[in-house]
């Protein structure tokens, strides 16, 4: 069997990869989602927040974007467990559109490319969670890697 696939072994079976072998080096991985939201959400904003009775909708979505990617090998089956250096999660309101940024960085065998699309993923359900007593219209999409350093190939959308 060819090895076009990292997790599958000779036999065409699930494997985790190997990284013993591999050297430490600085790793870092930016992932965007993007969420479309109607009108009713967006009066909903102060600032550069929106306060709903359940509490401030993007700090509790950073949180739980920063939670969720330090958990990514307890979500994802064959996914190395990092002790992630640093996650840190950005939001921001263009137009109709909430942009959610993680920033992941690690030094490690392995790259960090799931755990930042995993932050920006779970920070986004969390704003649909929060948002969704008020439309059922909020639409998650574009969860995409913008870019990725450190490993064997880097990466940039």
């Amino acid at each position: 069997m060819s090895k076009e696939f990292s997790h599958i072994d000779e036999a065409g079976k699930p494997a985790m990869v190997d990284v013993g072998a591999k050297t430490s080096t600085a790793r870092r991985a930016i992932a965007e989602c993007r969420l479309t939201i109607p009108d009713v959400v967006l009066e909903k904003f102060s600032g550069d927040e929106i306060h709903l009775a359940k509490g401030p909708v993007f700090q509790t979505a950073i949180i739980a974007g920063v939670m969720a990617a330090k958990k990514t090998s307890e979500l994802i089956p064959l996914c190395h467990p990092l002790g992630l250096d640093n996650v840190q999660i950005k939001m921001e309101v263009v137009g109709h559109e909430i942009i959610i940024t993680c920033h992941a960085s690690v030094i490690a065998k392995t790259g960090v490319e799931m755990e930042a699309m995993t932050g920006a993923s779970i920070a986004a359900l969390t704003v649909y969670d929060m948002c969704k007593a008020l439309s059922h219209q909020i639409i998650i999409r574009e969860l995409k890697l913008v870019e990725k350093t450190g490993g064997k190939n880097d990466f940039r959308r």
